[in-house]
């Protein structure tokens, strides 16, 4: 049977996975959701033998259900090929008693390469289905990893172009390299002067103009999102949680049926609602541990259920998630709210007039499944300086804000299930900050002396996606004001 979707703004109209993946938002402005979860039908004995492709199929056919058995497994062939490092795709590294799911082997060495190397493959499929003639323009805003990850799968895709807004000094000097010397005639960069919040205003705030739409349209174009506001980026990150699993079961360090907690480095909350969809659709997982670095508006809410974003906006050395608008949590609030998209879209509006809204008594058990809590630009310095002195791995920002914030899960309720920690980027796309934490002495290196140290420390070699970014050309050198980012989008598509 084909499995629906709708907004969680809306009056209950329906459209189709394909559908749902072309629009991105819906038109009245909400996120789209599956009306009812699926449930795991593969024994995890089989799935545990499978390899990481084989379960992608299993996990996605259940979610993308109007796509054929041919069509989301070539989707899937063509994504998770030998762009990773690794055969394995997704691999568990065991260190100081919890598991490390590294998803950072794909072509930027961040998670979002999880999703982002299928969307331009499901996007392109899903317009045939849909007999789509325009070009589509995928408008996408990125506080660090999204906006090159999508690029790199998008790029000289036949039918699409992609534009990224970014925060022009709000990310490593690696993210904007990488950024700023993609290749790709149809692709697109621009720095804006504000942060990643701003940006992602801006671009919400296009794809919910109807004008433009139809301006585009009279042009030949029509707009998608690569940012995790699709579904089309949340269906293939359940896929590796539900690996993760498989793969302890497979080496014995579980058994098929036993709880794990896992553990999300958090900002735009879409990583670790893919985590809690796994939990829904049959995996055994008890605790989603939500990590929040210094800009903590998750770790507020989930303490004292008001959502919010009136706040300073702090830069730290995990700025992926340097995030006050949560985008996914919609998602979370929509299914806590008994699905009732008034509701929803009455808090949500609140958001946006007031800056903040407080969920009900009733919709806090709905919470239950979720921890919340941060750590500092201190805290997270020791959790990569700990971790090295005691094991010789060497973890990423990001990652170790997730590592800092479960010790405090262990210390504050004493549970020591197995736990699956999210590893979302390689330790070499944050060089400086990781070595700073490891030993001050290393700040006096600049930044490519510092991957050749951190490779040596590590014991690891340097990913190719750094190699190439030493002598990389910049092709993209485009700033502009917040206010003119439409400006720019019709600038560059050559609409007046």
């Amino acid at each position: 049977m084909d499995l629906a979707y709708t907004s969680t703004r809306g009056n209950g109209e329906t459209v189709t996975a394909s559908q749902a993946i072309l629009k991105g938002l819906a038109d009245d402005g909400g996120l789209f959701v599956p009306v009812s979860l699926p449930k795991l039908e593969v024994p995890m004995e089989k799935l545990a033998e499978m390899t990481y492709g084989e379960v992608a199929y299993e996990v996605m056919k259940l979610f993308l259900t109007d796509f054929t058995e041919d069509e989301l497994k070539k989707c899937i062939a063509n994504a998770y090929d030998s762009k990773f490092d690794t055969e394995v795709i997704a691999p568990l590294v065991q260190a100081d008693g919890v598991y490390y799911l590294e998803l950072f082997h794909g072509n930027t060495i961040a998670f979002k390469d999880m999703a982002l190397s299928i969307l331009p493959h499901l996007m392109t499929t899903a317009a045939k289905k849909n007999h789509v003639d325009n070009e589509i323009v995928i408008l996408t805003a990125t506080s660090g990893d999204t906006g090159k990850a999508a690029m790199a799968g998008f790029a000289d895709v036949p039918g699409t172009r992609i534009i990224v807004f970014y925060p022009k000094d709000g990310v490593s000097p690696v993210q904007e390299k990488q950024m700023v010397t993609q290749k790709g005639d149809n692709t697109f960069v621009v720095g804006i002067k504000g942060n990643f919040d701003d940006a992602q205003t801006g671009v919400k705030k296009m794809f919910n103009d109807k004008a433009l739409a139809e301006k585009l349209a009279e042009h030949g174009y029509q707009f998608s999102s690569a940012n995790s506001i699709n579904i089309g980026r949340l269906v293939p990150q359940v896929v590796y949680y539900v690996y993760a699993y498989a793969s302890l079961v497979k080496n014995e360090q579980i058994k098929n049926g036993d709880l794990i907690n896992i553990t999300v480095p958090t900002g735009n909350f879409g990583n670790i609602l893919a985590a809690y969809y796994a939990k829904l659709i049959g995996l055994p997982v008890d605790k989603l541990i939500c990590a929040s670095n210094t800009n903590k508006v998750l770790f507020d809410f989930f303490t004292t259920g008001t959502y919010d974003k009136k706040r300073e906006f702090t830069v730290t050395n995990s700025p992926s998630m340097d995030i006050l608008i949560s985008s996914n949590l919609e998602r979370l609030i929509y299914r806590i709210a008994g699905n009732d998209a008034k509701k929803n879209a009455a808090m949500m509006q609140a958001l946006n007039n007031k800056g903040e809204y407080s969920i009900t008594e009733e919709m806090k058990e709905g919470l239950k499944d979720f921890y919340g809590n941060y750590a500092d630009e201190e805290e997270t310095a020791e959790a990569i300086k700990d971790l090295y002195e005691k094991t010789g791995y060497v973890i990423d920002t990001h990652t170790a804000v997730a590592s800092s914030v479960y010790k405090k899960y262990v210390s504050d309720t004493k549970d020591t299930k197995p736990t699956v920690i999210a590893s979302t980027a390689s330790p070499f796309k944050f060089a400086r900050s990781v070595m700073n934490a490891i030993d001050k002495k290393y700040d006096a290196l600049g930044e490519f002396e510092l991957v050749d140290e951190l490779a040596k420390i590590s014991n690891t070699e340097e990913p190719n996606a750094v190699k190439e970014i030493r002598t990389a050309p910049v092709r993209h050198n485009n700033v502009c004001e917040v206010a003119d980012m439409e400006a720019t989008v019709k600038a560059w598509l050559g609409i007046k």
